[in-house]
């Protein structure tokens, strides 16, 4: 899949976060395009409470699975986690 938007640099405190959180493998399952959206909503933040807040928020929908910023997304079915 080709991104139509510029790729995204990972800072370091989101793969902490995501892995300090066991949720490395929640994003990673998510499509391109959300993982990519994630961390350019992240990365245009000035202020760092305002990179933490979007941080939590995008911790919180990957624990929940079926949010994506903030709006219901059902993930595919090869993508869900076996019960």
């Amino acid at each position: 899949m080709t991104l139509k938007r510029a790729k995204q640099k990972m800072p370091e405190f989101v793969a902490d976060a995501l892995r300090d959180n066991d949720l490395a493998k929640a994003y990673q399952q998510r499509p391109p395009y959300q993982r990519n959206d994630y961390l350019a909503w992240i990365n245009r933040a000035v202020r760092d409470e305002t990179k933490q807040k979007r941080l939590a928020q995008m911790l919180d929908e990957l624990r929940v699975g079926d949010v994506y910023m903030k709006m219901a997304w059902a993930a595919p079915q090869a993508n869900k986690a076996n019960p």
